[in-house]
Order: C-alpha cells, then structure tokens, then sequence
C-alpha cells in the first residue's frame, strides 16, 4: 500500500537531489510486495543471532595472530562498544522507518538519493560476500567430518546455496523459522563447548605468544599497541551482520516495537557467547595455537566426545549464519531494486512473496566468489563493506535527530547522539583497519563499490521510482519540511 496517495501510473517526472523521480502504477507495486506479519521479536532475535554466529564457531580466532589475546580482547571490547551502540541507534531509526531497505531506507531519508544508495550497497556488499566466505567453511567442515565422502569443496557450495535459496523461495516465515530452530542447535553447541571448556581452562594459555620488538609490546599485548588496531577486523566478526535486522521489517509484526527489541536481544546474547569463546578457547588451547586453527572450538577441546560434538554442531552454526545472510542480501537487494535504484526485475516477488530474483542473483555471484576458496580474504571484503555501512548509518542517525528533531520515534536512543557519535568513531577506525590486514581484500571491494556508485551516477539516479516505500518515507520528510 502506498504512503502517500498519487494517481496511480502518472510519472511525475520529478527532478530533485539530483536525481529524476517517476510514479509506478498499482500492478508495479503489487508484484513486489512481502508477506507482512510474519515475524515477532523472538523471530527477529533469533534472526539476529543466526546472522552472527558463525563468528563464534570460526574466523575470530585469526585476530590472535595480529594482536595476541591482549590486543584482540581490547579489539573486541572496543568493537562490542561500537556494535552496541549502533544496535541502539537503529532500533531508534527501525522503529521510526519500519521498511525492507533497513539501512538504506534510513540514510536515504537523511543524505537523500546518493547517501541512501551509497549506504545500501555497502550493505549488499557486505551480505553478498560473507555468504560466500561462510560457504568455504562449511566446505571445509564437511571435508574434515568426512560427510558424504565428499573431498572436493565446490560440491558443498553449490549445495548449499541451491538447497537454502530454494528454502527461502517459500517464504519468510517458513524460512525464518528453520533459521530459528538451526540457531537454537547452534547456540547448544556453543553451551556444550563452555562447559567442557571451563575444565580445560588455564590463565598461562592466554599470553603464550612471545613478544615481540614491536612498540608497547609485552606478554598481554605480543605485538604492541599496532596489534590492537589489526585485530579490529577480527573483533567484527564476533557481531558482523547482526545490523541486520531491520531487513525484516516489512514482514514483522508491529515492527514500530518488534524490530528494536528483537535487535537489542540478539546483541545481548551475542555479547555473551562473543566473550564465552575468546576467553575459554584461548586459554584452553593457547593463543598461538589457536591463532593459526581452522576449527578453533573444536581443538580446544582435543579429541573427545564433547569435541566431536561441538564439530558436528559448529556446521549447524555455520549452517545458521549463511541461510540467514542470504535472507539479508535478498531484502537488501530487494528494496533497492523496488526504488529503481537496481534493475527493476530484481524485486518481483513470487506466490510465497519471497523476492525471486533478489535470492538468485546475488547467490550466483556469491557462489563464484565461493570457487576461490579464499574464505580470510572473503571475509575481510566482506568486513570492509560492513564497516562503510556502519560509518553512513551512524551519520545518518546523527543527522535525522539534528534535522528532525520532532519525527515520530517509538523508540529513542540512550545516550542520542554521543551514542551514535562513538559508533561512528570506531567504525572510520574500522574501515581504515581492514587495509591494515589485506590491503588487496580492501581494494577490490572498494572497487566494486565504485563500480555500483557508476551505475547510479549514469544510469539509475534518472529512474528511480518515487511511490516505493523507501522513497515515500523520504517524500513524507519532504512535505513536512514545506509545511514547517
């Protein structure tokens, strides 16, 4: 349903922010609409979570070798601070602009067409490439558990981007709620392991790394201050994606109030199963062992039943993470299709209201990524997309309370502002960071975002559609301003 009433199939022929604007008929919009309703606060904090916990199984542990466990724990401190208080600033933004774009709607409200595109295709960079990065490491699972007898990794990938895409094509309710049950599995996994952990645990493990003649360098910090910085990239994966969230919130009940608290809850959680695996995986196995592992959890445990257990389940968390991103990527790609910013057939729905092409597309994409094999390089592009995001997000809060002082918020920030500003802070640092660990991850991704910023500029600023929800929350912005 349109926000705000137009006669239907008039192009306005608008011209303003340096972009051209025309109305799309009814039908236009009827073929691209989601299924509303289908989620409420559990769904979206478990769909939280499932986007995020893959990083507890795997990947975080590299960030030892860049900063030992001193510089990775303040790393992750720092970045704990930075995701919590952007999950504020966007359950405030999410409960005052309930639409699929997430991001993109909000700071397209608050920088206009460039800002907003900018900020949603640092997301779907983000969430088009982790997919990619997670599915080497199911292939690798798979491998070592000797499942199906499969040896050669690309089998895996190409089966788990057909079988989970074809999950989603069902529809977001069904698919949110297999999420929910892969994530609960997950989550046990993760309890098994601390419990068996605790038994294992010894405070001399944690500083085992000699250190080095770097400046500041000592037991707790190996690699001297420099080190912190480094690990930052590693940190983030300890919360990558859980921004997430607000995707969903054409498809949640009351998502004015569903959408920040399923949010918050998800971050809560995920601050405490963050902080379970840094410290009792590092100080069971040793931080220079643990630096180095492909499968951290499980060889902190070494070779019993509880190890066997925990890698059997890790494959459910990695399992959790990539169907969830996917239904991220999909919203994302989605709703930028739906305003004209991506081609237009991208956001056609089917039967189920599930985005057809907006699921396939960017899995094709993300499934040659894939064949590369390179999941560390996979995740640091993916890490640099998330980190733009994170920077533009944040601007874009800071910018709506500044501007709008008066809009309608069910719910508001702690702290405002200041809270936002820290986040934003941080995640500049961030964005610097991820040269610092793969400079060529950093700039083919930095590539293909100029490469999406040259489509806008060329092509899709001059036919973007003005009566699509993302664009009519922006529209509303406008007409209250001219009444004001």
């Amino acid at each position: 349903m349109s926000l705000v009433e137009r006669p239907q199939g008039v192009d306005t022929g608008a011209h303003h922010d340096g972009a051209d604007f025309h109305d799309e008929d009814r039908a236009y919009l009827e073929k691209r609409t989601l299924r509303k309703g289908s989620a409420g606060w559990l769904l979206l904090a478990g769909l939280g979570v499932s986007y995020v916990i893959s990083g507890d199984y795997a990947g975080w542990n590299n960030g030892l070798a860049e900063g030992g466990f001193g510089g990775l724990l303040i790393a992750a401190v720092v970045i704990a601070g930075m995701y919590l208080a952007m999950v504020l600033g966007m359950a405030e933004m999410s409960s005052a602009l309930p639409a699929a774009g997430g991001g993109y709607t909000f700071a397209r409200r608050a920088l206009g067409p460039w800002g907003g595109f900018a900020t949603g295709t640092a997301i779907l960079i983000e969430y088009s490439i982790a997919p990619a990065a997670i599915a080497t490491f199911i292939g690798g699972y798979v491998e070592s558990l000797n499942l199906f007898g499969i040896t050669d990794g690309w089998w895996v990938y190409l089966a788990v981007y057909a079988i989970f895409i074809g999950i989603h094509l069902t529809g977001a309710g069904e698919a949110l709620k297999a999420m929910f049950v892969i994530t609960a599995i997950a989550l046990v996994g993760l309890v098994v392991f601390a419990i068996s952990a605790i038994g294992l645990f010894d405070p001399g493990n944690l500083t085992d790394i000699a250190p080095t003649d770097a400046a500041g360098a000592s037991e707790f910090l190996p690699f001297g201050l420099f080190g912190i910085w480094a690990a930052v990239p590693f940190a983030i994966w300890f919360f990558l994606a859980v921004e997430g969230v607000p995707l969903a919130a054409e498809e949640a009940r009351e998502p004015e109030k569903n959408v920040p608290r399923g949010i918050i809850i998800s971050m809560l959680v995920l601050l405490v199963t963050g902080a379970t695996v840094l410290f009792l995986a590092t100080g069971a196995l040793g931080a220079e062992a643990l630096s180095t592992s492909g499968n951290p959890l499980v060889e902190a445990l070494g070779d019993g039943t509880a190890a066997k257990l925990v890698n059997y389940i890790g494959l459910a968390g990695l399992v959790a993470s990539f169907f969830s991103i996917m239904y991220a990527y999909s919203r994302q790609t989605f709703a930028l299709s739906r305003a004209g910013y991506l081609p237009k057939n991208l956001s056609v729905t089917n039967s189920r209201k599930a985005p057809t092409l907006a699921l396939i597309v960017p899995g094709v994409i993300g499934f040659a990524l894939s064949l590369t094999g390179e999941g560390a390089m996979l995740l640091n592009m993916a890490v640099f997309g998330a980190a733009v995001s994170y920077v533009l997000m944040m601007v874009s809060h800071i910018v709506l309370r500044r501007r709008e002082p008066g809009m309608h918020r069910p719910y508001r920030t702690p702290g405002g502002v200041a809270t936002t500003s820290f986040a934003l802070v941080v995640a500049a640092a961030a964005v610097v960071a991820t040269f610092l660990v793969d400079p060529i991850a950093a700039l083919w991704t930095l590539g293909a975002f100029a490469a999406f910023m040259a489509y806008f500029g060329l092509y899709s600023r001059h036919h973007l559609v003005a009566n699509s929800p993302d664009e009519e929350f922006a529209a509303l912005a406008q007409a209250e301003e001219d009444l004001g």
